[in-house]
């Protein structure tokens, strides 16, 4: 609560200077490379950088606001930049690899080895193994895609804070909870619309909508602004920063070697590669999609049972899956009655 906008840039810049004078601590060290002076210290290094970084970082993700989004903007950039000076630092590479051709033989413990593992395979996957034009150019993408992937969120957030559903008759909330009711109200008052009721397209306020609500064309307004965010062709539409996104990655792939950025990507994780993935989701594809029809075979047909003259779609299906769920497996008291002790 004592940490102030203006105090964030102050202490990035501080925990990167403080960050480069312990890598330049490590590189000028004349004795042997080894893990507690090279691959420990490392790790160690950047902890006030790190500090600042994860509150400014978690506020700018749950309460970010028009200053904070300035400061991101600042700030982006320089750390982009910062890391990547680290991780092709020729010098400093040198010393990672010398303790890595050791690990087998330097009586390291597991975590250790885990350690000095993830520290090597982080600088190549950096570039750090690249000649220096390509360093150059691996430079220059990541700028861009530090720009224009914060660009991106920030155009996402505006068109989620941008659109709110304001109900004025008690009876549009009709089927909603009490509790629901009471949270929209509260929304509405802190959004300067006290008497009504605000609905948003943040996930606890918009999914609660569209599970409940018996308003089905009011279901159908806020589930399609939530589906066409960054979509409208104006100044938040991301479709371009998509496109120019998807090329950099690419690019950025195809330096480091990797046919794809889904492959660069993949390598880190239990798939290792696109191809795996792709066979994991056909085979959950067909069964998947089976089920799927026949919960919304279900659905349509408590919906043909009630009334409704219409084919579900999209904005419907929360509203008629939990209709569903409560018709199959909610138990009222006289069907526990026989298990349990009911005065």
């Amino acid at each position: 609560d004592k940490i102030k906008a203006e105090h964030y840039i102050p202490a990035f810049d501080e925990g990167m200077k403080q960050q480069n004078e312990a890598i330049q601590a490590i590189v000028n060290n004349t004795e042997a490379p080894t893990f507690a002076n090279t691959i420990e210290a490392l790790e160690n290094s950047g902890e006030l950088l790190a500090r600042v970084g994860a509150v400014f970082f978690n506020l700018t993700e749950a309460v970010s606001s028009d200053s904070l989004q300035q400061i991101s903007e600042i700030i982006s950039p320089k750390l982009t930049q910062h890391s990547d000076e680290i991780m092709m630092n020729a010098k400093l590479f040198e010393r990672v690899k010398a303790v890595y051709a050791q690990k087998e033989s330097s009586g390291l413990s597991g975590e250790q080895k885990m350690l000095l593992e993830e520290t090597y395979k982080s600088f190549v996957r950096s570039g750090a193994n690249l000649n220096e034009e390509q360093k150059t150019k691996l430079k220059e993408l990541n700028s861009k895609l530090s720009s224009l992937t914060l660009k991106y969120g920030q155009n996402l957030l505006a068109d989620n804070n941008g659109y709110k559903l304001v109900i004025e008759n008690e009876a549009d909330l009709a089927g909603l909870p009490d509790g629901v009711k009471a949270a929209a109200a509260e929304e509405a008052k802190n959004q300067n619309e006290a008497g009504k009721w605000v609905f948003t397209l943040d996930r606890s306020s918009i999914f609660t909508f569209l599970t409940y609500s018996e308003k089905r064309e009011l279901r159908q307004k806020i589930y399609e602004e939530y589906a066409t965010r960054c979509n409208h062709n104006n100044a938040t539409d991301n479709k371009n920063l998509i496109d120019s996104i998807i090329n950099l990655r690419l690019a950025k792939a195809q330096i480091l070697g990797y046919p794809t950025f889904a492959a660069y990507v993949l390598e880190e994780n239990m798939s290792k590669n696109p191809e795996n993935v792709f066979n994991l989701l056909n085979k959950l594809w067909t069964p998947a999609i089976a089920k799927a029809k026949n919960e919304l075979a279900d659905m349509q047909k408590l919906a043909d049972k009630e009334g409704a003259n219409f084919k579900l779609e999209s904005w419907d299906w929360f509203y008629y899956a939990e209709k569903v769920r409560k018709e199959k497996y909610d138990l009222d008291e006289e069907m526990l009655r026989p298990y349990f002790k009911l005065e």
